[in-house]
């Protein structure tokens, strides 16, 4: 069932059951009866444009699926959706390349909203060794480079936990942003071989702040945390999808070897 063959009874109905929120709920966090909401998802009550984005706001819905719940309900698209090259994103595109930049020597990668690859640092290089050629040819999912077994993966030491760190954290997008692509996607990454367990449970260290990735370079083990960022209050849908996943070294040893990458 695709969301644009739904009512917007339909969806918001959905939307609402993703959030696991009761009609009760809904009705509270947008100050309406939940007589109203309930007439508006059985198709007995229409709701204005502004109701629509209302309760897409409240329901946390993602821009692309805004404009497809104005669209069921009879209305233009309220967010545009330019291409990344449009003269209106430039200056957006530009900020995404100095965070990058900036981040050097640590590696730092933007993606999409399926995760393929929109730009990476020069501090990728390195991570990248003796990665499948096929893997890197355009476009080029992060997440399936990181888990492919002939990709990253080989080189993951602690390949077990990452991967089921990288799944869980895209079983959470897929289940917000309900996207067959990322189904999909999750589907094939399950498929690939998992890593050994290291007897060590995801959050062993009471102390960690993070669960890091840690990846053979070379004869050196690397250590990494990451960080995601994305745009505060963008209006536009590609916008809204940009995320770009920054890496930290965990530990001295690892900031020292990626500053000695870079200067070779």
């Amino acid at each position: 069932m695709t969301t644009t063959q739904n009512s917007v009874g339909d969806l918001i109905r959905e939307w609402r059951t993703r959030r696991r929120m009761s009609q009760l709920d809904l009705a509270m966090e947008a100050e309406i009866s939940q007589r109203h909401l309930s007439f508006m998802e059985s198709g007995r009550s229409a709701p204005s444009r502004d109701m629509v984005l209302h309760l897409a706001e409240q329901l946390e819905i993602p821009l692309r699926q805004r404009n497809q719940m104005l669209l069921a309900a009879g209305y233009a698209p309220s967010f545009s959706e330019k291409p990344l090259d449009h003269p209106s994103l430039a200056p957006a595109m530009e900020a995404v390349r100095m965070v990058l930049k900036g981040h050097e020597p640590y590696p730092a990668i933007a993606v999409d909203r399926h995760w393929n690859l929109i730009e990476g640092n020069a501090a990728l290089g390195p991570m990248l060794t003796g990665v499948d050629a096929s893997l890197l040819e355009p476009p080029v999912n992060v997440l399936r480079l990181s888990l492919h077994p002939k990709g990253v993966a080989p080189r993951i030491v602690n390949l077990h936990e990452w991967r089921s760190h990288l799944l869980e954290r895209l079983k959470h997008q897929n289940d917000t942003a309900g996207d067959p692509v990322l189904k999909a996607l999750e589907q094939e990454l399950l498929s690939y071989p998992d890593g050994p367990r290291t007897g060590r449970p995801m959050q062993a260290d009471p102390l960690a702040i993070a669960h890091p990735l840690r990846l053979r370079v070379g004869d050196d083990v690397l250590s990494f945390i990451s960080t995601i960022t994305v745009f505060g209050t963008p209006l536009d849908v590609t916008l809204s999808e940009i995320a770009i996943e920054s890496f930290f070294p965990a530990d001295e040893e690892t900031a020292a070897r990626l500053r000695c990458l870079a200067v070779q």
